[in-house]
């Protein structure tokens, strides 16, 4: 069996912890999104249905992965899939060595326990209310790597550019859950 591909999470997180007010990402920022299609390039992705949806034609060089709940949905490119194990296990045998969990916040909270890493925009900016990124608990990540840029003329909004490796073996590793 090839070996487990890295699980990150990729995602633009407001300064109070939202992705969304409920649909699509409340944010025009062209350098948040060149940062993950250049980052994502190539790679399979984990996608729940509705987030994928959404993101139809962006999937020109992925393998998108769509987590639902529906099992008779087919989606246009990639596949379904029930649960982050199996999406863990399909990755694999499809031989990826990195598994990009890109939203929404129920795929985020269901994949933060496999997480290996994340790689977060922080946007500066507060909405108040909406769909919610999952609470990190920070003694089990450490950052490596932040770059801060600030608001100009195609940016309304501050943003850093941070990723995160996980300080300890996510528990289902611990687990041998896979």
């Amino acid at each position: 069996m090839s070996e487990r591909p890295v699980l990150t999470l990729i995602a633009a997180v407001s300064s109070d912890g939202f992705i969304s007010l409920g649909r699509g990402v409340p944010w025009q920022l062209p350098r948040d999104k060149e940062h993950f299609r250049r980052t994502t390039a190539g790679h399979w992705l984990l996608i729940g249905r509705r987030t994928y949806e959404e993101m139809h034609g962006w999937f020109t060089d992925h393998h998108p992965l769509v987590l639902t709940h529906s099992p008779g949905y087919l989606p246009r490119e990639g596949q379904s899939v029930a649960s982050v194990t199996e999406a863990i296990h399909a990755a694999t045998a499809g031989g990826a060595k990195e598994l990009f969990v890109c939203g929404g916040g129920e795929a985020y909270a269901a994949a933060l326990p496999f997480a290996d890493r994340l790689i977060l925009t922080h946007v500066h900016d507060h909405l108040g209310a909406g769909v919610a990124f999952p609470a990190i608990k920070a003694d089990e990540w450490r950052q490596t790597y932040r770059r801060d840029f600030p608001a100009d003329a195609s940016h309304a909004q501050a943003l850093s550019l941070a990723t995160y490796e996980r300080s300890c073996q996510p528990r289902q590793h611990q687990e041998n859950a896979l």
